[in-house]
């Protein structure tokens, strides 16, 4: 497959602020039940499943799946205090393991929501689209370059079986964004000439190891700070803030990528082998840059913003807070903050049961590449070009069927710039 960067840009175009929907109502076959099958049980996955069944009075939750059997029992007891008139899963679709995806997208359901670590999303993404489901895809769709080319495979596919693919890069499910969005593309701040994200906040919860936990279960269990599952937090969590970026740019990859970044303030002996900060610039020639800056340190002001500098004005976006245009055109959002994860679910169940086509695959494999792009940058100190970022061989863990609970624990170590080689 050629992977250059003028025919990635190509395949990967998409209109800004745009939620595409293709009539495909002689084509679908879907029944008036929606069966909705869940993998993944943390927190994300719950809420996402809960969403799911809010979404439509045909939704019907029929099957879970989850590495550790007391995740699924806490999110199946979640969804009977919801409604358990509409949450059928008997211990039969109960699947438990790193197989267990197969066999619940096997179950019969129309729709999946693939909401584990990231790390497994290729594999699982691959299997729901060979299957022909609808799926629900939480963000990142990969921690490395190898699997972020099987999700581009996947995404090629499910345009060709017309199956809805819905990311959960949430913000451009937020009403006000869109609105912003709407009158950048419409030009009313003139030509962009430059974005800048902050995404500022505190360390994400550690759950502390228990006496029976296997050293591969306790970082399993915290997964988000360890790089074979979750890459680092610029890819898992602060990608919101990249993908609002990319959604600036209009999906338009930029030509080079310099960054910096390390880890101050976690202790190097329990909190898992990523950084604690990041640093990114993205050059997209002409003068124009994006600009990123993450961080997850305890005891630091939050901050979860964009700016967006244009020639006829500006955008100021606080998360939450406020959505301003400053300029000829100034506008400030005073309407409705909509619950953007509900959004997600709803827009979904709406294309399925309307016979339409939504699929965010273009936009979420490039925000995924960013913010991969931005981390290799920071660990090797070195300014990567598309060229080079598209040529990372460098594969963080085996594939879903190399998981087994015997393994070994990740002892990637913490990466410095100027000794980090990239691959």
């Amino acid at each position: 497959m050629n992977f250059s960067r003028r025919h990635f840009i190509k395949s990967s175009g998409i209109a800004l602020g745009s939620i595409p929907f293709i009539s495909l109502a002689d084509q679908l076959g879907i029944s008036k039940t929606i069966k909705v099958g869940l993998v993944g049980c943390g927190g994300r996955g719950t809420g996402a499943v809960v969403q799911a069944l809010a979404a439509d009075s045909n939704v019907v939750v029929t099957a879970l799946a989850d590495a550790f059997q007391d995740q699924i029992d806490q999110t199946l007891l979640i969804l009977n205090k919801k409604d358990s008139q509409r949450t059928d899963v008997p211990k039969e679709r109960q699947f438990v393991g790193f197989d267990g995806y197969r066999a619940l997208i096997d179950s019969g359901v129309d729709v999946v929501l693939l909401c584990s670590p990231p790390n497994f999303r290729p594999d699982h993404l691959a299997y729901a689209v060979e299957a022909g489901k609808h799926i629900f895809c939480e963000k990142p769709v990969a921690v490395d370059i190898p699997g972020l080319k099987r999700v581009m495979e996947s995404v090629r596919i499910s345009k060709e079986k017309k199956l809805n693919l819905v990311s959960g890069f949430c913000f451009r499910y937020s009403t006000p964004n869109r609105e912003i969005m709407q009158r950048v593309q419409n030009g009313d701040i003139g030509e962009v000439k430059s974005v800048t994200t902050f995404r500022y906040g505190g360390e994400l919860t550690l759950k502390e190891r228990k006496n029976t936990w296997t050293d591969f279960e306790y970082q399993l269990r915290n997964w988000y700070y360890f790089q074979r599952y979750a890459s680092d937090l610029i890819v898992e969590q602060s990608i919101h803030s990249v993908d609002y970026m990319n959604w600036i740019m209009g999906n338009k990859l930029p030509k080079a990528v310099s960054a910096t970044g390390g880890r101050q303030s976690r202790s190097w002996e329990v909190m898992g082998n990523t950084f604690d900060h990041f640093a990114v610039e993205y050059d997209y020639g002409d003068g124009i840059k994006g600009m990123h800056f993450s961080r997850q340190q305890n005891g630091t002001e939050s901050r979860n913003s964009v700016e967006v500098n244009g020639t006829k004005g500006f955008v100021d976006v606080n998360i939450m807070k406020n959505y301003n245009i400053h300029g000829d055109k100034a506008f400030e959002y005073g309407g409705k903050i909509n619950n953007m994860y509900q959004t997600q679910h709803d827009e979904l169940m709406a294309a399925i049961s309307g016979g339409k086509l939504v699929n965010d695959g273009d936009f979420m494999v490039n925000s995924t590449l960013l913010a991969i792009w931005g981390k290799l940058a920071a660990y090797t100190g070195k300014r990567l070009s598309y060229e080079q970022i598209m040529a990372s061989t460098e594969e963080l863990g085996p594939h879903s069927e190399g998981y087994n609970w015997s393994m070994s624990p990740d002892v990637t170590p913490i990466a410095q710039p100027g000794f980090k080689t990239f691959v």
